[in-house]
């Protein structure tokens, strides 16, 4: 059984938007550390977002700062990625992942891709094109 389900992915044009959706269990989205990754075509994968689950703590990358928006639905156990101004480069894969960071370096380090993961989803596509 999958311990987390990305949906939301499609295709859509430049400039337009799309709101993914992390789905997991209670108690992963109540101790987990959950962030937003993805991996374009013949490229490594990279940090995109991602949120702390103590504090509520958010942190982006800069190809996506001002555009993407992070946030977490308490009542359906859910942590959402707002897509906004779309551009082609953003065209990936994009997968969820949940960490138990043991201090602020630890999530970082998971946020930018350079740590690993203790739970992935099966990720969902996203497609800019027009």
């Amino acid at each position: 059984q999958a311990q987390l389900v990305e949906s939301g992915g499609g295709l859509v044009q430049p400039g337009g938007s799309l709101r993914l959706s992390c789905a997991g269990s209670k108690f992963i989205m109540d101790y987990y550390d959950i962030g937003w990754f993805r991996q374009a075509p013949g490229k490594e994968r990279e940090g995109v977002s991602c949120l702390k689950s103590n504090d509520g703590s958010t942190h982006y990358a800069d190809s996506v700062k001002g555009r993407f928006i992070i946030s977490r639905d308490y009542a359906n156990n859910t942590v959402s990625l707002q897509l906004n101004s779309l551009k082609p480069e953003d065209t990936a894969v994009y997968y969820c992942a949940a960490e138990h960071a043991e201090n602020y370096a630890h999530w970082v380090r998971f946020c930018n891709g350079a740590a690993p993961a203790n739970y992935w989803g099966q990720g969902t596509q996203v497609t800019v094109s027009s």
